[in-house]
């Protein structure tokens, strides 16, 4: 279980201060709960989410122990080095929005005739419940030529799963490489 520290000064020299010691800076919030304002040890922190087998994922700030879900991160725009986290604690019940990874298996028929596999959406925003959320979409590729799509239409969403993305959206696909 990932561990952090709770914030006590809000400053921006007491952020850099942190970042210094080799903290990442983050919020923990939740539907109808206090904010908290947290830091975790950076490379502990990418470890964890590189590693996570689901969305969600556990971190104990305070000795209270939290099941979170990772909204938004900021990154450097030179070094790419992570600055900050956005993380929203999954509740029990509540309906809340999540980015699901889409993931594919196989070697797509078009990659033969000059095309490129690329991803359009790497991830598709959903609303559910945290018991309702599936761990990832897993799409067979093989088929796929070159001009080929799989959109948002395409995706079997499970129980109490809601997309609102346009079912027009292309989420994989083989394009003619120039």
């Amino acid at each position: 279980m990932l561990e952090g520290i709770v914030r006590n000064s809000m400053t921006k020299q007491g952020s850099k201060s942190l970042r210094r010691d080799g903290y990442i800076i983050a919020n923990i919030y939740g539907k109808g709960l206090a904010n908290i304002n947290a830091a975790f040890k950076r490379n502990e922190f990418i470890r964890t989410v590189k590693n996570k087998e689901t969305v969600a994922f556990d971190v104990k700030v305070d000795g209270n122990p939290l099941k979170v879900v990772v909204q938004e991160y900021q990154k450097h725009p030179i070094t790419s080095e992570l600055l900050h986290v956005d993380l929203m604690i999954a509740q029990p019940g509540v309906v809340a929005s999540y980015k699901v990874p889409v993931t594919t298996e196989g070697t797509p028929k078009g990659l033969k005739n000059k095309g490129l596999f690329i991803y359009h959406t790497p991830r598709v925003l959903v609303k559910c419940t945290i018991e309702n959320l599936p761990n990832s979409f897993h799409l067979k590729v093989d088929n796929l030529d070159t001009g080929d799509n799989i959109l948002v239409r395409d995706l079997v969403m499970p129980e109490g799963v809601k997309c609102f993305l346009d079912p027009r959206v292309p989420i994989a696909g083989v394009i003619k490489a120039k």
